[in-house]
Order: structure tokens, then sequence, then C-alpha cells
């Protein structure tokens, strides 16, 4: 058995969860608030600089050749794959690369971030491959759904958000994030296995609490003047 099928077992109704999202199924039937969305296409953005910061924490970490080009190959399909979905949609709502860089994390987005730089900051490639794997995987498990369950996207306003999350590209893209953690975790004792799982399933629970702070256009319960 694979190690992501044992933490499969750990997160599914953490991730069915997601499906039942209003923010989630209103993308794949092309109902969500424009507001909302723009919210999380400003909050991602801001947390796929610190995602990428990742794979090259992975990448210094690598215990071979091999290993640096998987988290590579992650680094180069998020900057170049994910980043450019979000820069075209920002333009569709005439919204600069600026104001996406200037945009400042909410509380959920700074504490997710940080509570995924910190472990992998703290542990091996192992680890930082656990970081990793809940965005990638759920997302491609999120496309999957949407494009089953409303299989008419033509008039869809986020078309594009689900055919990137279950297309080709970026199902591969997750297949190297499912591959990179099944090949680190080889071999390693229950101990170090169950801290990899703690880490999937608290970064399950971030994704969800990440949705939910797009529908509700969260940043902070107080502001502060910078």
């Amino acid at each position: 058995m694979k190690f992501t099928d044992r933490l499969w077992r750990s997160v599914e109704d953490i991730w069915n969860g997601y499906l039942e999202h209003p923010f989630v199924d209103g993308l794949g039937a092309g109902t969500l608030d424009e507001e909302k969305f723009q919210h999380w296409l400003k909050q991602d953005y801001v947390y796929l600089m610190e995602y990428s910061r990742l794979m090259a924490i992975g990448a210094d970490k690598a215990p071979d050749l091999k290993t640096m080009q998987m988290f590579s190959e992650l680094l180069h399909g998020t900057l170049h794959g994910e980043m450019a979905l979000h820069r075209a949609y920002a333009a569709e709502f005439g919204i600069s690369e600026a104001v996406l860089l200037e945009t400042r994390p909410s509380a959920v987005n700074t504490a997710y971030t940080s509570y995924m730089l910190n472990h992998a900051s703290r542990g091996d490639a192992a680890a930082v491959a656990a970081c990793l794997l809940a965005c990638a995987w759920s997302y491609n498990f999120i496309g999957n759904h949407l494009v089953k369950k409303y299989p008419n996207q033509e008039n869809n306003p986020y078309r594009q958000w689900v055919d990137t999350y279950s297309g080709e590209d970026f199902t591969e893209l997750n297949g190297t994030a499912m591959t990179l953690l099944n090949e680190l975790a080889e071999g390693k004792p229950e101990r170090e296995l169950e801290a990899l799982e703690e880490i999937v399933v608290t970064t399950s629970l971030y994704e969800y609490m990440f949705w939910d702070m797009c529908e509700k256009k969260e940043a902070w319960p107080i502001q502060a003047k910078l």
C-alpha cells in the first residue's frame, strides 16, 4: 500500500467537505460572487509565493538529484502554471500584478503558510513534501469533481479554473507531488510516518479554512495601520 493510500483514509471526510462548500460548488456552477473570487485570487496569489518557497526548500534538502528535479518540476509548474492563471484572471477583473503583489495575507493565509514553512524548515525533504501535498492533491480532487458534476462549462466564468485543476498538466503535477511523498516516506519508521500524516491532515484543515475565508471575504478581525 502506498503512503498516499493511508493518507486518503485520514483526509477523505475533510476533502468531501470541500465539495459541499458553497465557494467550491459556486466555482463549478459558475454562480460564485465575483468579489469572493477576486478575494481568493489575491489571497491565493500571495499564498503561492510562500508555497513556492517550500519547493525551493525541498530542492535544497533533497537527498539525491532525482528528488531535486521533482521539487524543481513542482516549483516550475507553480510559478509558470498556477500563477499565470491568477494573472490572467486578474487582468480580466482589471487587477494588476502590482495589486496582487501588494495584497496583505489574511490571518488564515498567514497561519497556513507559516505552519508549512515552519515544518519544512525543521524537517527533512519528506516533511517538505508532506507540506506541499494537500494543496496540489485537493485542488486536482476538486477540479475532477466539478468537471463531472458540471460537465457543461461553456458559460461558466470560472471555466478556466475548472479546466486548469482538472486538466492533464495539473494532474501530472499532482502526480509528481504524490510520487515524491510516497518515495520519501518509504522505509521510514511508524513514528515518522505519523508525523508526516499529521502534517497532511493539518494542511487539509487549513485548506478548508482557506475556502471559508474566501467565502466570507475575511482578512483580519481587526485592522492595523501599516
